[in-house]
């Protein structure tokens, strides 16, 4: 059992219906059109869940959606997302997940959409940090995250994809906060506007 097979058990169980939907969501995170959007962004957000101070506990909403959060991914934002979504509610109940939490999980999957969690959403700040983490990477970490972006996209034209990246820059860079946890904001904040500021003086060079 790998590492993410392993974090999945631990959060969904061992049921044959557990390891039959835990093996369809690793196979759809290593699908071969996917560069960020893959397995190793999957256990990063994680990671990250865990540096938030989320406790481990079977069904957790914040970590059953960053299993589903991606789950759909053909790189059409909004989409991509509501099928995600979908997904979840469709999958989940056969885990005998609560409705309540078959909702949260739905709720806090479409939330990654905007990344813009209401005050005292503790839930959705702690996943929308943890998407949003690989942004405060070192700059060889984050010029390997941007490069995979492309390769995402790179079905779209670079004029195309440099005006469409660099809105999303800029959308990123205007928000406040960028990060909602206090843990969020003193680890990733400053680096992170430092590099998506840096990517955004590039993107406009034509570089």
């Amino acid at each position: 059992m790998d590492e993410l097979e392993r974090r999945w058990a631990a959060l969904a169980g061992t049921s044959p219906e557990a390891a039959r939907l835990g093996a369809d969501l690793l196979r759809r995170w290593n699908e071969p059109h996917r560069h960020y959007h893959d397995a190793t962004h999957l256990a990063a957000v994680l990671d990250a869940v865990d540096q938030l101070g989320r406790p481990v506990r079977p069904f957790d909403p914040v970590r059953l959606a960053a299993w589903f959060h991606d789950a759909v991914y053909d790189g059409e934002p909004g989409t991509d997302e509501r099928a995600s979504a979908d997904l979840a509610g469709a999958e989940l109940p056969a885990l005998d997940v609560s409705g309540d939490v078959v909702e949260e999980v739905r709720r806090l999957v479409l939330l990654t959409a905007s990344h813009d969690p209401e005050p005292g959403d503790v839930d959705g700040a702690v996943l929308c940090d943890a998407d949003l983490a690989v942004l405060g990477g070192s700059p060889d970490q984050y010029a390997a995250y941007a490069a995979a972006v492309r390769q995402d996209y790179a079905h779209v034209p670079d004029d195309a994809f440099a005006a469409g990246r660099a809105a999303v820059l800029e959308r990123l860079l205007a928000a406040d906060p960028l990060f909602h946890t206090d843990t969020g904001r003193r680890r990733w904040q400053d680096t992170a506007r430092h590099n998506m500021s840096t990517e955004l003086t590039l993107l406009r060079a034509g570089q």
